[in-house]
């Protein structure tokens, strides 16, 4: 005997549950379709190299992506930026902002730069991405690298911009409201008193209500985390919220503070 009304009663309430775990794997699904995309246009690159007539292989391939996710941005969040002006059309200059569970927000940002800006935004990631099957040629095209002090400062000495996220992998399981964890992370403020570089502080509105991560189990997951070094809570979201991303006022080199003060201004 099946209970017709039970049944519609249990999909009815489990129907939401379920789709907030599925939604994280459509930012997956697009983060593979970029892959796919840019593996195509590799495939294709001599007789694009004749089409468009230009040095740079991956230009066009950049923007086609940036396309995809600037309109991913716009159709489900009304993504937005405020603050942009402070984001210099020449020379180079350090980004720093917070990691969400999933950071979303930096795809859309990268791509905002991208069109409006006509200029890459290279970025730093956790090295467990660089393991993932089809994760390299994103890297290659969108200047992602695993980042040391002297690669990160060598970036902006040379004129480009840099984003980095001090709280990492870690900040992004594990803070549930918007709180910093960088310890005592002085990675970045390292990178930018060595390359004599701005600071430019990066924050996204509603970045922890559009993607979550489970807070059951976090003490397991924090030893997880401590002897793997790889994000196992689980992820879940995909909310259709507003997100406005607001870039602080640059934070120019000051020659007379210390790494530690730098983290405590920025922060």
């Amino acid at each position: 005997y099946i209970d017709i009304d039970y049944s519609l009663w249990l999909t009815w309430c489990l129907t939401p549950l379920l789709i907030t775990f599925l939604l994280p794997v459509v930012i997956a699904l697009f983060l593979y379709l970029s892959a796919f995309l840019l593996y195509i246009y590799k495939l294709h690159w001599r007789s694009i190299k004749i089409t468009l007539q230009t040095g740079d292989k991956w230009d066009t391939a950049r923007k086609s992506v940036g396309a995809l996710w600037d309109a991913h941005g716009w159709i489900w969040h009304g993504y937005e930026v405020k603050g942009l002006e402070h984001v210099p059309d020449t020379g180079p200059a350090l980004i720093i902002y917070y990691h969400g569970a999933i950071p979303i927000d930096i795809y859309y940002f990268l791509a905002k730069v991208i069109f409006t800006k006509n200029r890459l935004v290279h970025t730093v990631a956790d090295h467990f991405l660089f393991k993932i099957p089809g994760f390299s040629i994103l890297a290659e095209c969108m200047k992602v690298i695993p980042g040391t002090v002297q690669t990160c400062s060598n970036i902006l000495k040379h004129g480009n911009l840099l984003a980095i996220s001090p709280g990492g992998v870690y900040e992004s399981q594990f803070s549930y409201n918007y709180n910093l964890m960088w310890k005592r992370r002085l990675g970045f403020a390292k990178v930018a008193i060595e390359a004599k570089a701005t600071i430019i502080p990066m924050f996204t509105e509603n970045l922890r209500e559009a993607f979550r991560t489970v807070s059951l189990g976090r003490r397991f997951f924090l030893k997880m985390y401590a002897l793997f070094k790889f994000p196992f809570a689980p992820v879940y979201g995909g909310f259709p919220v507003k997100m406005i991303t607001h870039l602080g006022k640059p934070i120019p080199y000051d020659p007379n503070l210390t790494p530690e003060e730098l983290q405590v201004k920025v922060a």
